[in-house]
């Protein structure tokens, strides 16, 4: 594992950036930078503009590292190039971000409240071309509906036991088991999963470490053990459907937990947009973004 990205997801302030929708959500993700699925014709024209998108983000002089310490990345980013290198070499080399890959296959069907990963037979596979393409770390969703604890103890048990298998490949996991923010016990489900997670990482062997990717807290805190704990390399919150500014303000009130928005961060930019207007709007929501989380 690099060191020196190790250091800078440990000390780096800022925030990273989730780049990562996938064949489900790409066809959203456009449609929100304005480009409809009249568009395109085909999957592949799909991923071909999606990649402009965000090679347009990344090349921007907005996207840069004392704002954006990292970026998660869809597995056809990773396989693409910008500029004529790799997308996680340029993001490193050229930008001083981190390049992180997302791993999982989607949500299985609604079972004890919850959606699991869906299974992943090709991981190791996957995780062998992350290491040629110099990904420093991985992250996987699962889905936290409602209050069950069979469903809660489930979801985080099969985050660790992936993040095991991405631990050996010696690449670090930001194991993510988001909790649904229309939930009405959200603050109930957030500390039985915070005490499911503390337990996973006293089970973790010494000098292991993980990285989490939670919901923003209903109680403001919540989670400072889990900031605190010395299996944590970081902890990063995902935006969850909220606003940019709402996303920021609750954010805000939780001290040591940075941003990982993917929606609250491309809220607002349009493929119609000069590049003058483009690079305006990203940086107004990067200095928003990283403000709220320095605090």
């Amino acid at each position: 594992m690099n060191q020196e990205q190790v250091k800078r997801m440990k000390e780096g302030k800022g925030f990273i950036a989730a780049l990562d929708q996938s064949g489900g959500s790409t066809p959203k993700a456009l449609a929100a930078y304005g480009v409809s699925e009249d568009t395109y014709s085909s999957e592949e024209e799909m991923f071909d503009l999606v990649h402009q998108m965000r090679t347009r983000i990344i090349k921007s002089p907005a996207f840069k590292s004392d704002r954006i310490i990292g970026a998660i990345l869809f597995e056809q980013t990773m396989d693409r190039d910008i500029d004529g290198k790799k997308t996680p070499d340029y993001l490193w080399e050229d930008k001083g971000v981190v390049p992180f890959l997302k791993v999982d296959k989607g949500l299985a069907d609604l079972e004890n409240g919850v959606q699991l990963m869906k299974p992943m037979p090709e991981l190791d596979s996957l995780l062998k071309r992350a290491n040629e393409r110099h990904i420093f770390g991985t992250k996987m969703r699962s889905v936290i509906k409602e209050l069950n604890e069979e469903g809660i103890k489930a979801i985080v048990e099969q985050q660790f036991e992936v993040g095991k298998q991405i631990l050996a490949a010696d690449l670090m996991p930001i194991l993510e088991p988001e909790v649904d923010i229309h939930s009405d016990k959200k603050e109930e489900i957030e500390e039985i999963m915070t005490k499911e997670i503390m337990d996973g990482l006293d089970k973790l062997p010494e000098g292991e470490q993980v990285m989490l990717k939670l919901t923003i807290p209903t109680k403001a805190n919540a989670y400072s053990e889990l900031i605190a704990h010395p299996k944590v390399l970081r902890v990063v919150a995902l935006s969850g459907g909220y606003s940019r500014e709402d996303s920021n303000k609750l954010l805000a009130e939780n001290e040591g937990l940075i941003a990982s928005f993917s929606r609250a961060l491309s809220e607002g930019l349009s493929a119609s947009q000069s590049d003058e207007e483009f690079n305006t709007m990203l940086q107004e929501a990067t200095d928003s973004i990283y403000e709220a989380s320095i605090i």
